[in-house]
């Protein structure tokens, strides 16, 4: 009996000891519920397996503990019992992966599972993503891009076991050009008297697939309100989005001459017409060739309907009329249409009177050419001659004529008179067609006559 005194006052040390511990090293209290406590063995004498001894059942949420315990499988919680630690998919094992039951009636270290978390994927410029399951593990994120936007890299990603997601982040990229659109073919009638056309048109429409923004807008051709010559001409815009993608369109200006038909000149006769000579608007004149006048309307116009106004005059023989009451009433007959050529001498057999009439003869085409009329005033009075041709003239205009301008009886002589009555040339001594030619074509010759005689150069020969 006293020998077993000493013994129940242990097992009764060791049943409050029992109740203090509440039977296990497991804390309740802790953050997380499948928390196992770590406590070092503290330097004891050998294990005594014989008389069990537990710890807490471990409970992993998420997990699972294998225990194997040196007593058999219905001791997993006691005194020597090892525990391998692991986590349910999807979570990860936080602390000791192997704990033991120590005499302390504790486990010898802590673990908990947690729940495996990928980064928060960033946004992407221009674009977005979905994912199936947010963050978490074998969650999977597909990308898109906004409309005008081409994807590249990974289009999809996914959440792995180790907490990182596969793949790389994609780009956005705008590859796709902008949309433009250019104005309709433009169609327009050119201006009376002219050959172009103003055209207006307004800027083409045009709208970025991606961003909405254009950076440039060129436009290859004339700008709005320039005029056009007749025939198609090709307008280009080209489109730069903000990426530098391009885009062209075209267009076309057409312009349109209305034409009438090609007037024929008169015979013994010529035109001179304005602008391109029968485009609408156009008016050409009608001019007879030298020894003959206009008979008719003066000139004609191109209409908008393509048609000429008025109707075709003749050219007829220039009819001289000598019985008039005076010189100036002679020499306005020829105002503005013919040049006098006045050829003066005492007699008819002087030598330089015959010279110049036989070289005069024959020139007779290059006169004509020239609007040139010969008058003669030959000899002495009572027997003076003065004619145009066939017709004579009377002794008063004969004696007025020489009074006017000025020209001797007792010499042979000559006077040139231009167009409008001026007295521009005189001559003492018979002289050439040839010079007579250069100085009525360098000094008196009119731009209509100068385009006449270009056009009739060889008619003589």
């Amino acid at each position: 009996a006293q020998g077993e005194a000493p013994l129940l006052l242990l097992f009764l040390t060791r049943l409050v000891s029992s109740t203090w511990y509440e039977g296990s090293g497991y804390d309740t209290t802790e953050r997380y519920n499948n928390e196992v406590y770590v406590e070092e063995a503290p330097q004891a004498p050998a294990l005594d397996y014989r008389v069990p001894q537990w710890c807490y059942s471990l409970n992993i949420h998420h997990g699972e503990a294998t225990c194997y315990s040196p007593r058999g499988g219905n001791y997993r919680s006691s005194l020597g019992t090892r525990c391998e630690l692991s986590c349910d998919r999807g979570f990860r094992l936080i602390g000791r992966r192997s704990v033991q039951c120590l005499p302390s009636r504790r486990w010898s270290g802590t673990a908990y599972c947690r729940q495996i978390r990928c980064h928060v994927l960033p946004a992407v410029m221009s674009g977005s993503y979905q994912c199936s399951a947010g963050a978490l593990l074998d969650s999977h994120c597909d990308y898109s891009c906004l409309p005008g936007y081409h994807l590249e890299g990974d289009r999809s990603r996914m959440c792995m076991e180790n907490g990182r997601w596969s793949g790389s982040e994609p780009i956005c990229v705008d590859i796709e050009p902008p949309k433009i659109r250019c104005p309709e073919t433009r169609e327009r009638m050119a201006e009376p008297e002219k050959l172009t056309a103003t055209v207006y048109w307004d800027p083409p429409h045009v709208k970025d697939s991606a961003d909405g923004i254009i950076k440039r807008v060129t436009l290859r051709g004339p700008e709005p309100g320039s005029e056009f010559p007749e025939g198609e001409h090709v307008i280009r815009y080209i489109a730069y989005d903000q990426a530098y993608n391009r885009a062209s369109c075209k267009f076309i200006v057409r312009v349109q001459v209305r034409r009438c038909p090609v007037l024929k000149p008169p015979q013994h006769g010529y035109l001179s017409c304005t602008s391109e000579g029968n485009n609408y608007g156009a008016t050409c004149e009608y001019l007879c060739d030298g020894g003959y006048e206009r008979q008719g309307s003066p000139s004609r116009v191109c209409q908008s309907s393509r048609h000429w106004s008025g109707s075709q005059p003749i050219c007829v023989p220039m009819q001289i009329n000598v019985d008039v009451n005076s010189a100036a009433g002679l020499l306005d007959q020829f105002y503005e249409k013919r040049r006098l050529l006045i050829v003066s001498a005492p007699d008819p057999s002087t030598r330089y009177y015959k010279m110049q009439i036989a070289m005069l003869q024959q020139a007779t085409c290059g006169l004509d050419l020239r609007h040139v009329t010969i008058l003669e005033l030959v000899g002495q009075p009572p027997h003076e001659v003065g004619r145009i041709r066939e017709h004579q003239l009377s002794a008063d205009i004969i004696e007025e004529l020489r009074q006017f301008l000025h020209i001797t009886r007792s010499t042979f002589n000559m006077v040139l008179i231009d167009k409008q009555g001026v007295d521009r040339e005189r001559y003492i001594e018979p002289v050439t067609p040839e010079e007579l030619f250069t100085f009525i074509d360098t000094y008196l010759l009119s731009s209509q006559e100068v385009t006449q005689r270009a056009q009739s150069r060889d008619m003589c020969e």
